[in-house]
């Protein structure tokens, strides 16, 4: 007699990060977002206790999974006095220690999936056991996530100075824009630097020591916190993911990466620095907004809004 597979496996999820009512908004979209594009998998809304219970109300009564987690931060601080939002990212990284999901894709609540990514679930990582041994040349997979512009394109005065086009990986792709829909530059290109706006995640107790441990000991160096300790603590051992999964609003100028930017295979937009599109709104709903990338996400909030209206909801 042969016996019954009871293993279990854990089950694998959207997340996103809220900390106060003002991303409150692109959660609701990101959540209705991710339902159009028919994804298989729910959005699990990661929140520190700093989230107001009117915040938690609007997300319980629409039936949306909500968990909360301790505020990380390194003990000693930089303070990041030209960047505040800056204070809540370190928190995103405990998504690496939530075991008790097999597979998690973070995403920054300023996004708006525009296809289908289901397929990053199912992406090749380490295991947690290889990735947690930390032998850089047999794990070379802890995680995905796309790069970060180098480009500095809005000349931001506080931005490292090495932050120039000619270091950033995606120039490296301007000459072959067909390959940049379906592949991301080296690892090693450019600045080796990541955006944390989206990242694909095997959690592991081992790896969330880890980040800990590296936080506490050189966090106060990190101009941008999650994102340059991952990148340094993981140096080439993460997996580049093409820019179409975090598709940067900024990079569409023809003068940042215009070049390899299209409109029709972007997968996901991420609404980096402000304003964010919801900023634009009117007490009204007008929106005041002129970038063409703007009017996607206002759209689809339209839609969202719409719907509610319909259920009850709004």
């Amino acid at each position: 007699m042969v016996a019954e597979n009871h293993s279990f496996k854990p089950p694998k999820v959207w997340a996103t990060l809220v900390t106060n009512l003002d991303y409150l908004q692109g959660v609701l979209t990101l959540v209705y977002r991710l339902r159009c594009v028919k994804s298989k998998y729910s959005l699990l809304v990661l929140h520190t206790d700093s989230l107001s219970q009117a915040g938690r109300d609007i997300l319980k009564h629409r039936g949306i999974r909500a968990q909360e987690v301790p505020r990380l931060s390194p003990t000693s601080s930089q303070g990041y006095v030209d960047d505040p939002r800056f204070e809540e990212c370190w928190t995103k990284l405990v998504a690496f220690s939530l075991t008790e999901y097999s597979r998690i894709v973070l995403l920054d609540s300023d996004m708006l999936p525009l296809h289908n990514m289901d397929e990053l679930m199912d992406l090749e990582l380490d295991p947690p056991s290889l990735s947690e041994s930390q032998d850089a040349k047999s794990s070379k997979r802890v995680f995905a996530a796309c790069h970060a512009c180098t480009c500095n394109p809005l000349r931001k005065v506080h931005y490292p100075k090495d932050w120039i086009p000619d270091d950033c990986s995606f120039t490296s792709q301007h000459a072959n824009p067909g390959h940049a829909q379906t592949n991301g530059a080296s690892v090693s290109s450019g600045l080796r630097k990541l955006n944390s706006g989206l990242l694909v995640i095997n959690p592991s107790k081992g790896i969330f020591t880890n980040i800990v441990e590296q936080m506490e000991v050189a966090g106060s160096t990190y101009q941008f916190p999650d994102q340059d300790l991952l990148a340094d603590l993981f140096k080439d051992r993460w997996v580049v993911l093409p820019y179409v999964y975090n598709a940067l609003k900024t990079m569409r100028e023809p003068n940042v990466h215009g070049p390899i930017w299209r409109d029709n295979r972007v997968k996901n937009v991420h609404y980096i620095l402000s304003p964010k599109p919801w900023e634009e709104l009117g007490a009204d709903g007008t929106w005041n907004g002129t970038q063409e990338t703007h009017k996607w996400w206002v759209d689809a909030y339209r839609a969202m809004r719409a719907e509610e209206k319909t259920l009850g909801l709004a």
